[in-house]
């Protein structure tokens, strides 16, 4: 059974808590989530939380990448928090640079600098 990742809005803001590792049609299926959750609500921002994730795989790498990218394009920040050592390495071993995406330690302090760079 395919489960889908709940994304919640907080006034102009998505957020998403990602609880157990994705495979790649959970994955795909978030990307056409999320872009159309920014479409319908005109979020401006996103934040994205990987505390419980240890591990993923360059397709599931690969995804984040392009819904990073794809977010952007759809004119919402994106912010990623809890990213454990593994996965940042796998990121940076899979050449997926995210040099221009906001970072945080956890979700609170995430949102605190979506709401800085929003200008909220």
């Amino acid at each position: 059974m395919n489960m889908r990742i709940p994304i919640l809005k907080l006034h102009d803001t998505l957020l998403i808590s990602i609880q157990w590792e994705l495979d790649d049609q959970t994955a795909l299926q978030f990307q056409e989530d999320l872009l159309h959750k920014i479409h319908e609500t005109s979020a401006r921002g996103v934040v994205i939380d990987f505390t419980s994730i240890d591990f993923i795989d360059s397709f599931i790498a690969k995804v984040l990448g392009d819904v990073i990218s794809m977010s952007k394009l759809m004119g919402a920040k994106v912010v990623i928090t809890g990213i454990q050592p593994a996965v940042a390495i796998t990121l940076i071993e899979l050449g997926i640079r995210l040099e221009e995406v906001m970072t945080a330690l956890d979700l609170e302090k995430g949102l605190e600098k979506l709401q800085r760079e929003l200008g909220d």
